[in-house]
């Protein structure tokens, strides 16, 4: 592909980007507990109470505003945003796994929030029947963008506004677990 996969310097504005389910804020979380950088959850400055999203103008907004600083971890696949998270980020994780890893991963994530009750985001939490068996369900989510972000990631990172971008691509959680050790 061609491009960068090693870190040459110690990342100080990292975005981490991945499908639906591979553990995007979970990576993120680790990466600014190890690296002591705020870490920003897109997903947070997006949805709005009652799984409303915000204006793109506001997200966009808040996007610019929380990515201001000199150093963070910010983790969400928001197109929408791209061009301002990427063109801050030094560094960019993807994480690549395999469907079947999504679909585990996924499965696990969501019973333990509807069982827990967390709240996610303004209020917001997962139910049953809102996210498993509706048009909104991100099982759903997954089959219409897993196979269009593994061609659109790697032609977007061939662009030149994201070629200062040193890419750390992995494929499996082990890889992943393995690279973050090596921070």
């Amino acid at each position: 592909m061609g491009l960068p996969t090693a870190i040459d310097r110690r990342p100080r504005r990292i975005a981490v980007v991945g499908i639906t389910g591979s553990g995007k804020t979970t990576l993120a979380r680790e990466l600014s507990r190890r690296l002591g950088l705020p870490h920003v959850e897109l997903d947070a400055l997006y949805w709005e109470p009652n799984w409303t999203p915000a204006p793109i103008e506001v997200f966009r907004a808040r996007v610019a505003e929380a990515l201001q600083g000199e150093a963070w971890v910010a983790d969400g696949n928001y197109g929408s945003a791209r061009d301002i998270v990427w063109a801050r980020a030094d560094t960019l994780v993807w994480l690549d796994y395999g469907l079947p890893m999504i679909l585990w991963q996924l499965t696990q994530r969501m019973w333990r929030r509807v069982f827990s009750q967390e709240e996610l985001w303004n209020g917001n939490r997962e139910r049953l029947g809102d996210h498993f068996f509706s048009r909104d369900s991100l099982y759903l989510w997954v089959f219409r963008t897993y196979w269009r972000r593994r061609r659109e990631y790697p032609v977007h990172l061939r662009r030149p506004e994201f070629a200062h971008l040193t890419v750390v691509r992995r494929r499996s959680p082990r890889a992943t677990k393995d690279w973050l050790a090596s921070l």
